[in-house]
């Protein structure tokens, strides 16, 4: 069913009248919706929900809207809401080195135990982009004084476990893909491992390494590839089931440098090495071979320490890049737990903000989980509302703008430059957009949902909507339209 303005109550919390309806949406946007949708049902066949409402959560204009759908990566706007309310924009999570002893001064040898304490910072040890290092807290050891440590790694985490593994709820889909690497305290370059070699200097030669990330890691790869005559590079990188890599094939004298990534299937593996080899760029020795250390009296304390960003930081970039392991982080750090209790948590969480009339159920925290489900209403009345609640004034801000992250390609041409905070999602049977679009008439919230096969063609019908609708916007970071969505007090109340 569509309707613009005759929608029972059963669909939405107040029904505007036409000439409210009128003023954020004139009668030939309107028609223009309906020809939109009739366009996008035809070049994509399959299961569309669509709400548009006020900043305030009036329904406009919908599309099956309360029927609950698998949202894909827009269920990531939920968990960050859901972690910032429960932990606050400025939380950040710390890794440590904990120990209980003392540094021998003639040998600048730690004297008493000593363990990693790991709390699943997905942005802990990225050559490549902003967050601590390995090597940071490495560096503060050899600042006290330390220049050798004994014993083999024991590793802690503050969250009670430092198991770390492809989620259940993700089922057997997506395991192995780059975008869904284990979960857990250990979180090491996103749990995705990366190298680059060149052909060896003589023929039947091993290829050389240029680069590993993280660094240390590449000595769990065996290398069964060899150089050989030509510019052809064949070679292939495998896991082997003990969780290390086989690098095979051949590569030509003369081809160019090839890079490899893969999923970390065993992370304490890849921790051992980068700790190794972080330690051994401070100048400190680390003598693993088993030893007797004397048994603490005391619970071991911070010896050293490196922080994540704040949580506002980590969410934006989640939401910029569509992190899968950073949102199930955040939502286990805040449910301060994993497995179905989280997701019950985060399901509640959306509940309480919506009202009684939300239809949601959520299993993670990324979108991944066939069990997954979300109405397009509930999703725009959440939008909507969490503004308003304690914690959550920011949370239009910490989606991406169009232009950036997963929405650089919306609105390109058409739409100014922050004009749109929404958030994507896509997967093999679902294309997802849901967010804040600045109107001159005010805010509006728009959830766009579809199920089917079609994703490609739904996905270039879902940015059209948005750049329908923009066409004359504005950007949503002015102090009107913040206004409208909370205000900056919104949150205190």
């Amino acid at each position: 069913m569509r309707s613009r303005v005759a929608l029972t109550l059963a669909l939405a919390p107040a029904v505007l009248p036409v000439r409210a309806t009128a003023q954020f949406l004139p009668a030939e946007v309107a028609q223009s919706l309906d020809v939109w949708y009739g366009r996008a049902t035809r070049v994509a066949p399959g299961n569309w929900g669509i709400a548009i409402t006020t900043a305030d959560g009036r329904l406009l204009w919908a599309v099956n809207p309360n029927q609950p759908l698998a949202p894909a990566s827009t269920a990531k706007i939920f968990t960050t809401g859901f972690a910032r309310s429960v932990l606050g924009g400025q939380a950040r999570i710390p890794t440590r080195v904990l120990g209980h002893g003392y540094v021998d001064p003639s040998t600048g040898a730690w004297i008493g135990p000593w363990a990693l304490e790991l709390n699943g910072d997905p942005t802990l040890d990225r050559a490549a982009r902003s967050g601590p290092s390995l090597r940071q807290l490495a560096t503060q050891l050899r600042a006290m004084g330390i220049r050798e440590l004994r014993g083999g790694l024991a590793l802690q985490s503050a969250t009670g476990t430092t198991a770390t593994a492809v989620p259940a709820a993700w089922g057997d889909r997506y395991p192995g893909q780059l975008y869904a690497p284990p979960i857990g305290a250990v979180a090491l370059h996103e749990n995705v491992v990366s190298l680059m070699v060149r052909p060896g200097r003589e023929l039947d030669g091993a290829p050389e390494l240029v680069w590993a990330i993280p660094a240390g890691w590449q000595a769990l790869v065996r290398m069964d590839a060899r150089t050989v005559d030509g510019a052809a590079s064949r070679l292939r990188l495998d896991q082997t089931v003990d969780g290390g890599w086989v690098l095979s094939g051949t590569i030509g004298r003369w081809a160019r440098p090839t890079g490899f990534a893969s999923i970390a299937a065993r992370p304490e593996l890849v921790l051992e090495h980068a700790w190794a080899a972080a330690l051994e760029r401070a100048g400190i020795q680390w003598a693993r071979d088993p030893v007797v250390l004397p048994a603490a009296v005391r619970p071991l304390v911070p010896i050293a320490q490196v922080t994540s960003a704040p949580l506002d930081t980590l969410a934006s970039e989640v939401n910029r890049r569509s992190v899968n392991i950073g949102a199930e982080m955040l939502l286990r750090w805040a449910a301060r737990g994993e497995g179905a209790g989280a997701g019950e948590r985060l399901s509640a969480h959306v509940r309480a903000i919506v009202g009684p009339m939300a239809r949601v159920r959520l299993a993670d925290g990324s979108g991944l989980s066939p069990r997954d489900s979300v109405s397009p209403l509930t999703q725009a009345l959440y939008l909507a509302r969490a503004p308003r609640a304690a914690n959550l004034a920011p949370l239009p801000l910490l989606l991406p703008k169009n232009g950036t992250g997963t929405l650089r390609g919306l609105g390109r041409g058409v739409l100014a430059p922050g004009v749109v905070r929404a958030k994507t999602g896509t997967l093999d049977s679902v294309a997802a957009l849901a967010g804040y679009l600045g109107r001159r008439e005010g805010v509006v919230i728009v959830s766009a949902i579809y199920n089917g096969a079609r994703t490609r063609p739904a996905k270039r019908a879902q940015w059209e909507l948005f750049r329908l609708l923009g066409a004359n916007g504005v950007d949503l970071a002015t102090a009107a339209s913040q206004a409208q969505l909370g205000g900056d007090d919104a949150g205190r109340r």
